[in-house]
């Protein structure tokens, strides 16, 4: 695929540097994520009043995909915000805004204490975490494709959704220590605060790394040629509605293979209703290692797709993940150890990371750069509204009606998908 550009940028080592530092926030900002996906079935037990356990979870669940609703205004705010004001000043604000709604969520009364003012709370951070995130994939990612050479981009921009592996690999080994020292009563009753806790680390940490980096340099140059553009949602619409459309075609499968595959599966995993007898330390330890294979199969695809194209990359992890899970799934069903379980969940993640470890350089590229944190992140958020929000809701009571349904789920998203990069790549070339 061919990028809207403008001159090839030479790397040095300020861009390493950049690189770096916005794949260390990226990750400690969907870390607070990951940890409320993993610790899902504890959350419900301290914000919703005690009963089915299937119910509770998927209370649980519907809040986390509330949080989604957020997402699309926080990607017009801070994209837009990105667009006018620089992406360094974006990435800095939503580190604080993810800071506040770990905040409210790590320290929110229980409900046996407050009563309905717990899940109150408990979607008060929800919202904020959301808002934060919806502006995080634009801007993280225009940072990214704009501070890399030109022949690298999609190397550099592999570091996005390497970090969100590595930001998983941080979430799945508090699990797996939470729920190594700590029993099941004592997790439900305070030890899953822990993990959030240690989340605000992003306060100081990611507010110092943002606020040292420099301003992209096409950002600058396009800000010295060009005034900043006002109103980069109109735009958008009315001068790139094919590319928005595209765009949010090619997020529902970004969206639905990290949170169906990498997200979802330790608690599908450990669930009583599913019967492969997982414990909870079990799945995390699977999630973790397989986490280690996504970040390592991200920068895998990024240095491929620079060397052979990023559209035959994304056309063979579109296919691999259309027909991988169902052969999987039913292998693990037919002998549920704990060797097949690790080789399954490594084998999920490396074929998520063929895809979405691409898939940022390729979103950026297809918009041009006054609107392009904007534009990634509307079209991104967009789809994660439906095809990520509620996606573990939907596999959790789906699940109970086939305890296949993460695969044939996951095979729609992988054929819109494919349509979808088709349709990019046929625009920008």
């Amino acid at each position: 695929m061919q990028a809207h550009t403008t001159a090839p940028i030479k790397g040095d080592s300020k861009t390493g540097r950049a690189v770096a530092a916005a794949s260390i926030g990226n990750a400690l900002e969907w870390y607070d994520f990951s940890v409320f996906a993993f610790f899902a079935s504890y959350i419900g037990h301290s914000f919703f009043e005690d009963g089915n356990e299937v119910s509770a979870l998927i209370s649980t669940f519907l809040v986390f995909a509330v949080g989604f609703i957020a997402r699309p205004i926080g990607a017009l705010y801070l994209g837009a915000y990105g667009d006018r004001v620089g992406r360094k000043a974006a990435l800095t604000l939503t580190i604080g805004i993810m800071a506040a709604g770990t905040l409210i969520i790590a320290i929110a009364p229980p409900v046996w204490m407050i009563g309905v003012g717990a899940p109150i709370l408990l979607l008060a951070g929800r919202l904020l975490q959301g808002f934060s995130a919806g502006g995080e994939i634009g801007g993280a990612t225009a940072f990214l494709v704009e501070s890399a050479p030109l022949e690298k981009r999609a190397s550099y921009a592999a570091w996005l959704q390497a970090s969100m592996g590595i930001s998983n690999i941080l979430a799945a080994f508090m699990g797996m220590m939470i729920t190594t020292f700590f029993d099941d009563k004592t997790i439900s009753l305070w030890a899953w605060r822990i993990p959030f806790v240690v989340g605000l680390l992003i306060v100081p940490l990611g507010y110092y790394i943002r606020r040292t980096l420099d301003e992209t340099p096409e950002f600058e140059a396009q800000k010295r040629n060009h005034p900043a553009d006002k109103k980069p949602l109109l735009d958008i619409v009315r001068l790139y509605p094919r590319h928005m459309i595209l765009g949010i075609l090619f997020s529902i499968l970004w969206t639905v293979c990290v949170y169906v595959l990498v997200i979802y599966m330790p608690t599908y995993y450990a669930s009583p209703t599913i019967g492969l007898g997982f414990s909870r330390n079990q799945a995390f330890t699977a999630s973790l290692l397989g986490n280690i294979f996504m970040v390592i199969g991200c920068v895998f695809a990024g240095r491929l797709a620079d060397r052979i194209g990023a559209f035959k990359v994304l056309r063979a992890g579109c296919v691999i993940l259309m027909f991988i899970s169902w052969p999987l799934l039913t292998w693990l069903h037919q002998s549920p150890t704990v060797t097949h379980l690790i080789v399954v969940q490594i084998l999920h993640c490396f074929a998520v990371s063929l895809f979405a470890g691409v898939a940022p350089s390729a979103l950026a590229q297809l918009f041009p750069i006054q609107v392009r944190s904007t534009g990634m992140a509307v079209s991104y958020n967009i789809a994660a509204i439906f095809f990520a929000g509620f996606t573990p809701a939907l596999m959790t009571w789906a699940t109970t009606i086939d305890v296949m349904a993460p695969s044939y789920y996951l095979f729609i998203a992988s054929a819109i998908g494919l349509l979808a990069t088709i349709g990019m790549f046929r625009l920008t070339r």
